[in-house]
């Protein structure tokens, strides 16, 4: 069984990128530009991993990342911050993060992220 990735990205070409190269990893993913309630979101999705862009719209991806490691239905899933101003993500803290990847990515940084942080997930379990 494939590992189930959701991303929160709401540049909707790097949304594509992403969910592109994930599934030709072999990556199940569900990519979404918004979502009201992170954690009803990841209760309907059930990832074994989110990706959050820091900086969305009207909403901060890192208070979704402290939200999502707050809570003790889903404090275990491994969350990576994706942002283009990590000096700023730098000096706030990582939210509790498990992972960060700077914009502009190359799919090597991208991917290291990802397999770093996926072991986090099946050892949860």
């Amino acid at each position: 069984m494939s590992n189930h990735i959701l991303i929160l990205e709401d540049n909707q070409d790097i949304l594509q990128l992403m969910t592109e190269v994930l599934e030709q990893e072999g990556y199940k993913v569900t990519g979404l530009t918004y979502c009201e309630n992170i954690i009803k979101t990841v209760n309907e999705h059930q990832p074994d991993l989110v990706m959050l862009d820091f900086l969305l719209h009207g909403i901060n991806g890192g208070e979704l990342c402290h939200e999502i490691k707050s809570n003790a239905a889903t404090h275990h899933l491994p969350v990576i911050i994706i942002s283009g101003y990590p000096r700023v993500l730098q000096s706030l803290g990582n939210y509790g993060s498990d992972a960060f990847v700077a914009k502009p990515f190359s799919i090597d940084e991208l991917m290291s992220a990802v397999h770093k942080c996926l072991p986090l997930a099946l050892a949860a379990l």
